[in-house]
């Protein structure tokens, strides 16, 4: 008996209390399932269409924010392009306000050699070829326009047409009343030209 006892507590000494509760929860999920195999296969429909309805939204969700991403790159391009722009623009305002004033400049010049007053032409030059070399800095380019020329209403604005003794100068640009320029690759002043007919 003695023998009996110690045995019994060596045993109990030994055994683990894990793998016991391991075993009882085997046990039970065997008893359980044979009866309750309709129950199992309700939830493994379940969990199937759970699955598949959180893997839908787990696409909705995905494509929302690859369009969203999309949205943003495109507003953050357009904005950059629109700041470029407006600097652009900004100087295209300033630069045509001051053709008028250049204008006048090539007007006076012009007055003053027809009136022989050399002194005064050459300081008026000087003031007028910095003004030039300022604007040009600045992306002005003058397009240049000559009697003779074709016409080309791409480039060039009519303002009036007069008849030719010479039918060579028909639809040709027989004088420049205003010169035109561009601001980098855009005409922003047409040239003023009148044309033979």
């Amino acid at each position: 008996m003695k023998n009996d006892l110690t045995m019994s507590k060596k045993n109990k000494k030994h055994s683990n209390p894990k793998a016991e509760n391991n075993a009882k929860k085997t046990e039970n999920i065997k008893n359980n399932s044979a009866g309750n195999g309709a129950e199992i296969n309700d939830m493994t429909l379940e969990n199937q269409n759970n699955l598949e309805e959180l893997t839908q939204n787990l696409k909705d969700e995905k494509d929302k924010y690859l369009r969203l991403y999309a949205e943003f790159e495109n507003f953050r391009k357009r904005t950059a392009k629109e700041k470029l722009e407006l600097f652009d623009t900004a100087a295209e305002n300033v630069i045509k306000n001051l053709l008028p004033i250049l204008d006048d400049f090539e007007r006076a010049i012009a007055e003053m050699k027809k009136n022989k007053e050399d002194e005064l032409v050459k300081g008026v030059e000087l003031i007028y070829d910095k003004f030039k070399k300022t604007l040009e800095k600045e992306g002005l380019k003058h397009i240049v326009v000559n009697k003779g020329d074709d016409f080309d209403p791409e480039v060039h604005e009519a303002i009036a047409q007069v008849p030719v003794e010479d039918d060579e100068m028909k639809n040709k640009i027989v004088d420049v009343v205003e010169q035109g320029y561009q601001l980098g690759k855009k005409n922003i002043r047409f040239p003023k030209v009148v044309t033979g007919r």
